[in-house]
């Protein structure tokens, strides 16, 4: 097999520019399956914005005020380590899934591919036709029909580019203030708006421009592909035994034995190249620009179907399962990276579990030491921060030591409220009796209240003289 098709990119031609590619539309049972996912996952994305649990937008990551939604548990900054874990258990679960089966969330549930094939690609067969007609489009002279094309084209794909930029505004600052922004309207909140244009233009260039070629060379997940696939990862295969045969692929032609001749299954259509979404020929095997998609399984079928053929020359399969006809197996690969995904995920199910409901922070005040009191009481200044992560407001919240006898004051109220997702900090002194320290540093543990209840405890060192006996 010669390899001279991996010297060079599908979307650049012999003179080094952009060569534009026009598939064909994709149909079969694949392409109705994928379509039910990726408009599934479509309705996710427009939906988690909008749906709120216990009053929390169900997904939000405001990085600006470093305020996370997930799935309507709402995370501070103090949470960041489950953040962290939750993003390696995407890592870990997105190479697991390649080492089974290859490229499968590209062409499944990429949003570049989902947005590109099932949203803007339709639309674009819709308005200038199928692989032919875009092609002589293109070619075309402008005149008036083309521009009409061209420009309802650009219009339409503008104006979906700028409602992707509002939902992904939603996320970041949530689905309330974007409502209230554009209540307001644009001129209220300049910055936002213009932020809001740029992402559009990104977005368009993305989709109207750059296209398959973030597949091709911006995402790092294909390179990534070469490290994790082997041959017995599943992907989608091109059969080059039973295509080639012994004499290699042959055009069709009625009523002949190609068994006979020797030659394999392929007729050499092209039909697989042409309905490729990256422009590649399956039949060279698994390639850096392949997502997966499974276009061309679904195209090949129908040739096969056509000349009463068996279906699955390309196929879902292993080079193992073509070339030794060995069936799946769980790899140690596969062994070892389930174990880290079951371990991390156990390890971020405890670590909610233990999640407290409220964050406290009690430190001294920079700079001040302690002071002396009637009756050799050694008081000390502090400033608290209470971060309250529920939807609820947590109400008479008091302070009390309980390592050590001794009162705490808090300045301007006794007893406090801390609102609903939000953070309360002030100043407190804390007074101990000298003859009821052990040292010159005592570590103290003191207790949040609300009314009776205990709802956190938190630790602090306590200044005094130091002792010389």
């Amino acid at each position: 097999m010669e390899e001279n098709f991996r010297d060079s990119i599908a979307t650049i031609n012999e003179e080094g520019k952009r060569a534009w590619i026009f598939p064909k539309k994709p149909s079969g049972r694949f392409y109705r399956y994928r379509k039910w996912v990726s408009y599934g996952l479509l309705l996710f994305l427009f939906a988690a914005p909008i749906i709120k649990v216990n009053g929390n937008q169900f997904l939000m990551f405001n990085v600006l005020e470093r305020r996370f939604n997930i799935f309507g548990f709402p995370f501070w900054p103090q949470d960041f380590h489950l953040f962290v874990v939750s993003m390696i258990i995407g890592v870990i679960f997105i190479a697991l899934f390649t080492v089974a089966y290859g490229r499968i969330f590209c062409g499944w549930m990429c949003p570049q591919t989902i947005f590109m094939e099932m949203v803007f690609r339709r639309i674009e067969f819709w308005i200038d036709g199928d692989r032919g007609a875009q092609k002589r489009l293109a070619k075309m002279p402008w005149n008036g029909y083309k521009i009409r094309k061209r420009l309802l084209k650009g219009l339409v794909f503008f104006f979906i580019s700028f409602l992707i930029s509002n939902i992904f505004l939603a996320y970041l600052i949530g689905t309330d203030r974007l409502i209230m922004y554009i209540t307001a309207g644009p001129s209220q909140h300049l910055s936002t708006f213009v932020s809001l244009l740029i992402f559009t233009g990104v977005f368009y260039f993305v989709f109207g421009w750059f296209r398959e070629q973030v597949c091709i060379i911006a995402c790092p997940y294909g390179r990534m592909q070469g490290v994790l696939l082997d041959n017995k990862s599943i992907v989608v295969a091109y059969d080059h035994k039973r295509g080639e045969g012994d004499n290699g692929r042959k055009k069709f032609r009625k009523n002949e034995d190609r068994e006979a001749l020797g030659h394999g299954d392929c007729i050499d259509c092209f039909q697989c190249v042409h309905v490729c979404p990256t422009g590649i020929d399956i039949r060279n095997g698994t390639q850096l620009e392949c997502v997966n998609c499974t276009a061309c399984i679904d195209e090949c079928d129908e040739i096969m179907e056509k000349i009463d053929r068996p279906k699955g020359l390309i196929r879902y399969a292993s080079e193992d399962n073509i070339n030794k006809k060995s069936k799946f197996t769980f790899t140690p690969r596969l062994k070892g990276y389930t174990a880290v995904l079951t371990i991390l995920t156990g390890v971020l199910v405890g670590m909610l579990f233990l999640r407290n409901d409220i964050e406290a922070n009690i430190l001294r005040l920079p700079g001040q030491l302690y002071e002396r009191k009637e009756g050799n009481m050694i008081s000390n200044v502090y400033t608290y921060k209470l971060i309250n992560k529920t939807s609820t407001n947590i109400e008479n919240v008091s302070f009390k030591l309980l390592s050590h006898k001794g009162k705490i004051e808090v300045v301007t109220h006794e007893k406090f409220e801390v609102p609903a997702q939000e953070l309360s900090e002030g100043t407190l002194f804390i007074e101990i009796n000298n003859a009821g320290l052990d040292g010159d540093k005592d570590k103290l543990e003191i207790g949040v209240f609300s009314g009776e209840d205990l709802i956190e405890t938190t630790t602090a060192r306590f200044l005094a003289p130091r002792s010389y006996n």
